[in-house]
């Protein structure tokens, strides 16, 4: 399965497939990334994951500071999307689900495009499954729940996994 590394690749993650329909076996993948994350005051440990809604295949994986250059899970989930060549046949089509463990940002203070526009310029998203809300430590508000619909992109909660998402995602502070 997946080594706690920060080189997990696509290849390996893309033969794990799911017959269920339950949000919460991806969240909970995606919560499994999160806990690969460097603790950090500064900032949440989040973890992503993208499915392609036709086979239930995850695509692709992050986890916050995967990356240089101060990454997010889901700018992750986008770079090894784009890398792995065996995301070429996917990128012709389809439709996406991500499953994110706190609600893709809005905004981010160094400047970097946030997760969300990240999320609209794909454009084949038509689902964001939430863990949690993001806390108001860094940015007062969050606009994702309105921002979301308002692009054709459904945002739901993952019922009963918000406490846990909270808690991997303040690690370290």
């Amino acid at each position: 399965m997946d080594s706690p590394s920060a080189s997990n690749s696509l290849a390996q993650d893309s033969a794990i497939v799911s017959a269920s329909n339950d949000p919460k076996y991806f969240m909970q993948r995606a919560l499994d990334e999160a806990r690969k994350c460097t603790p950090s005051l500064s900032a949440f440990s989040v973890g992503a994951v993208l499915v392609d809604l036709a086979t239930k295949k995850v695509v692709a994986t992050g986890f916050s500071r995967e990356r240089e250059g101060n990454t997010h899970a889901e700018e992750v989930c986008f770079i090894k999307f784009d890398e792995d060549e065996q995301a070429l046949s996917h990128q012709s089509g389809g439709q996406y689900a991500l499953y994110t463990t706190m609600e893709p940002c809005t905004e981010r203070l160094s400047g970097k495009k946030p997760c969300l526009d990240r999320i609209i310029q794909f454009g084949r998203i038509s689902t964001v499954y939430v863990g949690c809300k993001e806390p108001s430590t860094f940015i007062a508000e969050n606009t994702a729940t309105k921002r979301l619909p308002d692009n054709g992109i459904q945002y739901l909660s993952v019922d009963g996994m918000g406490p846990e998402c909270l808690e991997v995602a303040k690690m370290g502070h």
